[in-house]
């Protein structure tokens, strides 16, 4: 079968609290969405991963994707409806063209999707048309009446949705156009009213649902079980002043005014190659050189964001995350200060992660050393990453 994934984030999520939907919001130093979304491309049966976003969120969606979309697997986000099912529909119309066998339409809130799960429910795809993840029910259930509780529901055979649901293609996206208008409350709904037969497959706890600000405590608490392995990796760079009369000076990922600029094969961001190196040294995957050789005339001029962006993708691959990094400018001139916040803003862009993840720090050397003679630049940094454990 070809597989698509669509992830639905059109939603307001206006319960979760935060100022933006919650979609959007930080979950470990990275959108919810993101999550999702790693999960998605993470596994190799996927052929194709398509995003339904309000046609608002753009921007925001192009931040929690930043990194992920080099992956030609990510089509392009379409806009959802007025409602869920909606969104549903006009996804999978765009997913149309593609052709796929069959389709995983999941939650962007539920972060916390294992692979196991996703194969569980291929494997119920050969069985019938469609299969959903779902637990069953455990606590007795109690019907409320004028504020008291009410024995009585029998919670014998009740089991509680949960997201991806997987459909063989065709048959659910002729079922949802069957369906539209109607107000059913998830896929497998629609699949059931066009009379397909719809497969249980154990889900988990852990692939809960954020909805409430509780909830993204609980999914932090999470995450950090998870991602238990703890690494910390330091860089340190330097680059001389050059004569290159058309050369710019980039620092922090920024171009910054000066009279002189740095000499170096690529564009000679000290500052992010120090960080560079401290990322790959925390996940032990040699240096800058050995990934970027300076012998390779295809790096010459290069825009030092993508060695950042390089490293912080093979921390990805890994299943990790970036919790913090900080980094040190050495140098008599130019003065950092006035430009600090746009390099930890851009540094926040290339890593993907929350810009309070992110230090940049200034120093001199009092005058002394090539730095102290302004001859060049040098910068340190430290990395912290976390990888399952």
């Amino acid at each position: 079968m070809t597989i698509a994934a669509l992830i639905v984030a059109a939603g307001r999520g206006t319960r979760a609290g935060g100022g933006k939907p919650k979609q959007y919001q930080m979950l470990g130093g990275q959108p919810l969405l993101r999550h999702s979304l790693r999960a998605c491309l993470g596994h190799g049966a996927i052929a194709r991963v398509a995003v339904v976003i309000h046609p608002d969120d753009s921007d925001w969606y192009h931040a929690a994707a930043t990194g992920l979309d080099r992956d030609d697997r990510l089509l392009p986000p379409c806009h959802g409806g007025a409602a869920r099912q909606d969104s549903v529909r006009l996804g999978l119309e765009a997913l149309s063209s593609h052709a796929p066998s069959a389709v995983l339409i999941h939650d962007a809130a539920r972060p916390f999707l294992r692979h196991d799960r996703i194969d569980a429910l291929l494997d119920g795809l050969r069985e019938a048309p469609g299969a959903i993840l779902a637990v069953p029910v455990t606590d007795t259930l109690k019907r409320e009446d004028r504020g008291c509780a009410r024995s009585g529901v029998e919670r014998q055979g009740l089991w509680r949705a949960q997201t991806p649901q997987a459909f063989r293609f065709a048959d659910i996206l002729s079922a949802h156009r069957k369906a539209a208008g109607l107000a059913l409350t998830d896929d497998a709904a629609v699949a059931e009213q066009a009379g397909l037969a719809v497969k249980l497959v154990a889900g988990s706890e852990e692939n809960f649902k954020v909805t409430e600000p509780d909830d993204f405590r609980r999914a932090e608490a999470q995450l950090l079980l998870r991602l238990g392995d703890i690494r910390t990796g330091q860089g340190f760079d330097v680059h001389a002043f050059g004569d290159e009369p058309d050369r710019r000076l980039m620092l922090g990922g920024i171009e910054i005014a000066h009279d002189r600029s740095l000499a170096g094969h690529s564009d000679a961001d000290v500052a992010l190659h120090a960080l560079t190196d401290a990322i790959l040294g925390a996940i032990g995957d040699g240096d800058i050189g050995a990934h970027f050789p300076p012998s390779d005339p295809q790096w010459k001029g290069r825009d030092s964001a993508a060695f950042l962006a390089h490293a912080a993708a093979l921390v990805q691959e890994r299943g990790g995350l970036i919790a913090h990094c900080d980094v040190t400018i050495i140098c008599e001139a130019p003065k950092i200060g006035p430009h600090r916040e746009a390099m930890r803003s851009r540094i926040a862009d290339i890593l993907g992660i929350d810009v309070a993840r992110v230090s940049v720090k200034a120093t001199t050397t009092e005058k002394l050393g090539f730095t102290g003679r302004r001859e060049g630049i040098a910068a340190q940094a430290v990395a912290t990453i976390r990888l399952p454990g």
